[in-house]
């Protein structure tokens, strides 16, 4: 079984800063790369950064020069920065992990994300 758990988030300001981490753990022989998604209400849901193939990472447009995403592999967590944070920015985060082959929500189903909401 392999596990994934989100965390931080919550209330901030427009202009303010969150960070956000993932964790995976359990029966995992590969881990390629992980991510983060976010979903706002009304809306599909949408990238914000992604692994690329140089060990770096994708951003999304909207979110480039203010969010920054870090992956430690070996203790299988992903921290995302943010800063800047914009209304639009209203979302619940939601994290997935490539392993080698498949991913986590399709293995295991999507994780119920965490909130983040900012105020103008």
């Amino acid at each position: 079984q392999v596990h994934l758990v989100e965390s931080g988030g919550g209330l901030v300001q427009a202009g303010g800063s969150l960070r956000l981490s993932c964790a995976i753990s359990g029966d995992i022989p590969c881990l390629a790369a992980m991510g983060y998604y976010r979903q706002a209400p009304g809306k599909e849901r949408e990238m914000v950064a992604a692994a690329d193939a140089r060990g770096g990472f994708i951003y999304a447009d909207s979110v480039k020069g203010r969010f920054f995403a870090s992956l430690d592999r070996v203790n299988h967590t992903l921290d995302l920065h943010m800063s800047s944070l914009k209304p639009e920015d209203t979302a619940v985060y939601l994290c997935n992990a490539d392993l080698c082959g498949s991913y986590f929500s399709d293995r295991f189903g999507w994780g119920q994300g965490t909130q983040v909401t900012v105020s103008s």
